[in-house]
């Protein structure tokens, strides 16, 4: 059977009939989404009778959810069904041309397709392996509020990405992490669920903001300075960030109608933006996700006595994995590919050197990883040279000094656009692993994702007020 004949049975959001959505309409259906994302996030699971997977706060933060709500699965499918179509586009073991209008709706159906294997799988994996643990005779109705709320999580981001700003993976990760950030420095409700406010000196509090106050009212030094480290490593990373994030090739190009008229075409030097940073934390993330389950999974197989057979004795398999502590791992291939804070080692008197080894190792791999997917993702997401030069010919543009042609077009922007694709992801992968191992209010990643996200909402919302604004600029862009 034509794999195109399913992609037709595929419920999908219908795409605006106008080429170009107004400004107030895009805001309308972004708040919506959002407002929607923050709702399912605050729903329960019923009849969830243990969550271990709480405890993965930093799985949460990577795939956009809070464990134990009905968005548990969050955008882990979305994310790695387009890992693995790039790595199979990528290696050539799938041929589809993505240049073509035909070959782009074929991506799109396959990609949706395996976003719908990883949505059912992961809600599986997540009950079976006791991730979210089921009330005995709730197993099946918990897999399928998992699975609806993935589903969920699926079409708010297409709502997103056709009617709303940006897209509804970057929307919901920056909600996300915004929020932690927030709940990060000012939480005032500590882990015993009291509240410091009520009695300030004696009752510890968890927003660091609030912690830096206490142990200077209460000369507690090494709360002090563990506390400013991790603000001033915040800061220090938030102005990287936005500094790097504003390099950029600018290339010149003229009306080809109209003579004395220039505009510059910007390049940004970060040319894969985000996504290659989100897709190697997802990997990350999922890595040890999985492996915190199989270890739980495996664990008769390791009891003396115990039996081991069936799923744990597959699980047993998966060892090299390592072993899991507090939702961490502290052994094996997933504490190699992690991060530990060396700030709050080196305050605390806790600095050993295979840290510091762990943090060559994860930064190798960031920067491996990211480069590959910065790669991947220009070339089968219409920001390739050809695609681009395209997109400027049929905006009258050329570049200045040279004849109006597709090809001397691409052939200038190939000399930009591959180098800036190789640098960037090296670099951002450099800068999301060093940040890591920095220590923040939320880990490295995630200050380095909600910057460049937020950043990206503001030069859409901006462009498409200008759109809006100004007819002229309305025609340029092509509404």
């Amino acid at each position: 059977m034509d794999l195109r004949n399913i992609f037709q049975f595929i419920p999908e959001v219908t795409k605006p009939s106008e080429k170009k959505v107004g400004f107030n309409v895009k805001l309308k259906w972004t708040l919506i989404v959002l407002v929607s994302f923050f709702i399912l996030a605050n729903i329960p699971l019923f009849g969830l009778s243990e969550n271990a997977l709480g405890r993965f706060e930093y799985l949460a933060i990577v795939l956009g959810t809070s464990f134990g709500s009905i968005i548990s699965l969050g955008v882990g499918p979305i994310v790695m069904a387009s890992i693995i179509l790039q790595l199979l586009t990528g290696s050539g073991i799938l041929n589809i041309d993505t240049t073509t209008t035909e070959g782009k709706k074929f991506f799109q159906g396959i990609q949706k397709l395996l976003v719908f294997f990883f949505i059912v799988f992961e809600a599986t994996v997540y009950v079976l392996m006791k991730g979210l643990e089921a009330t005995p005779g709730f197993t099946g109705l918990l897999i399928a509020q998992l699975i609806l709320g993935g589903l969920a999580i699926f079409y708010m981001d297409e709502v997103t990405s056709k009617w709303g700003f940006g897209s509804g993976v970057s929307l919901f990760i920056g909600a996300g992490v915004s929020w932690r950030i927030f709940t990060s420095a000012f939480q005032f409700i500590n882990q015993q669920g009291k509240n410091c406010l009520l009695d300030f000196k004696n009752t510890a509090c968890s927003g660091k903001f609030l912690v830096l106050i206490q142990s200077i009212i209460n000369k507690y030094p090494i709360e002090f300075f563990s506390a400013a480290a991790t603000i001033i490593a915040t800061i220090l990373i938030f102005l990287v960030v936005v500094w790097a994030q504003s390099l950029k090739v600018e290339i010149p190009l003229s009306f080809g109608r109209i003579r004395g008229y220039s505009v510059k075409w910007p390049l940004s030097f970060f040319y894969a933006s985000v996504i290659p940073v989100i897709l190697t934390s997802a990997l990350i993330a999922n890595l040890q996700l999985f492996g915190g389950m199989l270890e739980n999974a495996a664990a008769p197989c390791f009891i003396e006595g115990g039996v081991c057979s069936g799923s744990a004795k597959i699980a047993s398999y998966f060892g090299w994995l390592g072993h899991f502590v507090q939702g961490r791992a502290v052994s094996g291939f997933a504490f190699w590919l992690g991060s530990t804070n060396l700030l709050e080692l080196f305050i605390r008197g806790g600095f050993l050197p295979k840290y510091l080894l762990q943090g060559l190792t994860h930064m190798m791999f960031f920067m491996f990883f990211s480069t590959i997917f910065a790669v991947f993702w220009v070339k089968t997401s219409g920001m390739d040279p050809k695609a681009q030069a395209e997109k400027i010919a049929a905006s009258g543009l050329q570049v200045a000094g040279f004849r109006q042609d597709i090809r001397i077009l691409e052939s200038i922007l190939n000399r930009y656009i591959m180098p800036l694709t190789v640098m960037g992801g090296l670099a951002i992968g450099l800068l999301a692993s060093l940040t890591n191992s920095l220590g923040a209010l939320v880990s490295g990643t995630a200050i380095l994702l909600v910057i460049m996200i937020m950043f990206q909402f503001y030069q859409n919302i901006a462009q498409q007020h200008s759109v809006d604004m100004n007819p002229a600029m309305k025609k340029f862009m092509g509404g």
